[in-house]
């Protein structure tokens, strides 16, 4: 595999006209952005922006998250080198996937943001692509599910998650990471019976109908049935898959800001997500990445690899609906 030719000049944040294919240069330079994709704001052509979401505001123990983009981009590089393992096509060079950048917000004025976030989706969505976003806190599933539920209506959604986020919160003020999946049952923006959340290990006083696979299941049962069950639950619906990295077992990403024991292990999530495969797929996040509390990095390559999981999943649904 060979590298750009001696003395020319390579930064494919910049430079790449084409928008599919894989990269090749030094990962240990250039500009960051995730998978080598182009940083540009033209959503022409585009199939998947991949967008950043730097607040973690409505965070209710370790803040931190608003750094996770940046880390996970950085963490990223290494993989457009060469397709991701095990999935038969290289989506990349399937489909045109830019980077969009980071969602611009005043954090002195919080009350704007969850209006702005849903703004910047929707213009993401209207332009015909998808999007898949890096968190954040958690919170940021809850204006990106509302952009996506005015054009899908109320989507399934398969959440990666150690704490159900379901705690009730009837106060539209209130910005929570604790509370997004509580106020989108409520509003309607999913379909909680055809909804399902993987991983979970914390109390929950209602699921509000959301089926769930808890963390206990997801060890006894191995992660094949988990995705049979998923992808039954689901069906052909419009399916948005939110990951906290959280997810995981802290001893694999500890770098959150919630860390609770007895989580999935790297294996069984890559096995999962495979075992998803042709669900129908319009967008996705990756949240509560916190890279201060992991001088390993381990945790953004965590989230870098989720994503391009989620990116190689949605290309499958893509290249399903075009045949």
């Amino acid at each position: 595999m060979a590298l750009h030719p001696p003395g020319k000049e390579v930064d494919s944040a910049f430079t790449r006209n084409d928008l599919r294919g894989l990269s090749f240069e030094n990962t240990f330079g250039g500009a960051p952005s995730f998978l080598r994709r182009r940083f540009t704001k033209d959503l022409a052509g585009v199939d998947l922006a991949v967008t950043g979401v730097c607040f973690d505001q409505a965070t209710s123990h370790r803040p931190g998250a608003r750094f996770g983009p940046r880390a996970v981009r950085a963490a990223s590089v290494l993989q457009p080198c060469y397709p991701p393992y095990g999935w038969g096509f290289d989506p990349l060079s399937v489909a045109s996937v830019i980077d969009y950048g980071d969602l611009a917000y005043d954090h002195g004025h919080l009350a704007l943001f969850p209006e702005l976030l849903r703004t910047h989706i929707g213009t993401i969505l209207d332009a015909g692509a998808g999007a898949l976003t890096l968190g954040g806190d958690h919170f940021i599933t809850l204006p990106i599910l509302r952009a996506y539920a005015e054009r899908f209506g109320p989507l399934s959604v398969i959440q990666f998650d150690a704490h159900s986020d379901l705690w009730p919160d009837d106060d539209p003020a209130r910005m929570d990471h604790g509370t997004m999946m509580y106020r989108a049952v409520k509003e309607g923006l999913i379909a909680p019976a055809q909804s399902v959340q993987i991983g979970i290990r914390t109390e929950c006083l209602d699921y509000l109908g959301v089926q769930v696979i808890d963390a206990f299941e997801c060890h006894a049962k191995g992660p094949d049935a988990v995705a049979d069950r998923a992808r039954e639950i689901v069906g052909n619906r419009p399916c948005y898959i939110s990951f906290d990295i959280d997810a995981l077992d802290p001893g694999f990403a500890p770098g959150t800001g919630t860390p609770v024991w007895n989580g999935l292990t790297p294996n069984q999530v890559a096995v999962i997500l495979r075992g998803l495969a042709g669900i129908n797929l319009k967008g996705g996040d990756v949240v509560e990445v916190c890279p201060a509390l992991d001088p390993t990095e381990a945790t953004a390559i965590m989230g870098a690899h989720v994503g391009m999981e989620l990116i190689a999943l949605y290309v499958w649904a893509l290249r399903e609906a075009r045949a």
